[in-house]
């Protein structure tokens, strides 16, 4: 019995270690959420700025016209640690579905996680570029970076002509959707509606130098910002299915405290008992003797 006692006890003192665990990662994917939530808030001044420039210099050197059709490059966000469910299934699964749709030839994809990098490779992609998930916001920037150099660089040699970017963007509670975007060549509906912006200012704004090479860098702004963006909404979706996860096993932890509880308490309850009915016999035994 006092084996059993002890067994339970220490299966109790287990779960409750794991329960300090996960309440510990829920509390850390909370606090992650919000900061990449206000990094997403906070790129719309950016975005603003962005497009009135682009607006500028797309009425001082008309639209860009790039090609289109042919060579497909695709940038895909998923995650390099685990609890998270599906969330990288569904997102290649999304990518190379929708992939499938598109005229054009497949190149290249750009993995943003193991994951991810993984499951590209399984369905069978052979130019998969690697690159690790960010780890806090501040480390974004640096990933962006490096993976408009890739672009540019496939860009010019020929290698791609249109490129998207897939990641799964929060929605209300705790879930999330793939989505997709394209980034090059840009749209011709859009480049016309920017080019009509109003300017806020009463003084008209001029480009100095050459507006082609304005008009490429705020381009570069605008692509940063976009996977800028496709990143930090991924890393929220991350860590809100991390979140949705810990919830489910903080419950089934609280279950399980419940239920060896009461099997802790039932067997304590039966040594105690088995104790008193010892206690009764001998004093029964010794009583009949002295009579």
């Amino acid at each position: 019995m006092s084996g059993s006692m002890q067994s339970l006890q220490h299966r109790i003192n287990g779960a409750g270690d794991l329960e300090g665990v996960v309440r510990a990662m829920k509390a850390l994917a909370a606090s992650s959420i919000g900061q990449y939530e206000k990094a997403v808030a906070s790129l719309n001044d950016y975005y603003h700025a962005v497009e009135l420039g682009l607006s500028v210099c797309l009425r001082e050197a008309g639209p860009i016209k790039d090609a289109k059709g042919g060579l497909v490059g695709a940038v895909v966000f998923g995650s390099d640690q685990g609890l998270v469910g599906r969330f990288n299934e569904v997102v290649v699964d999304f990518a190379t579905e929708t992939l499938k749709k598109l005229p054009g030839k497949l190149q290249n994809f750009w993995a943003v996680g193991e994951r991810v990098d993984a499951l590209l490779s399984d369905t069978g992609a052979t130019s998969v570029t690697p690159f690790s998930v960010p780890t806090s916001v501040h480390t974004i920037t640096e990933l962006v970076g490096r993976i408009l150099v890739e672009i540019e660089s496939a860009r010019v040699s020929g290698t791609v002509v249109e490129i998207y970017v897939f990641h799964n963007q929060p929605k209300s509670g705790a879930t999330y959707a793939p989505v997709f975007r394209q980034l090059l060549p840009l749209d011709n509906a859009w480049q016309q509606k920017l080019a009509a912006l109003q300017w806020p200012g009463k003084s008209r704004p001029e480009v100095l130098g050459r507006a082609a090479a304005a008009t490429a860098g705020f381009i570069r702004g605008y692509l940063f910002m976009l996977l800028f963006q496709a990143c930090a909404e991924s890393l929220n979706s991350e860590n809100a299915s991390r979140l949705a996860a810990m919830q489910r096993a903080e419950k089934n932890i609280k279950s399980i405290l419940e239920d060896l509880t009461r099997d802790f308490h039932r067997v304590r309850q039966a040594s105690i008992d088995e104790e008193l009915f010892d206690v009764v016999s001998g004093f029964e035994a010794l009583t009949e003797k002295r009579l």
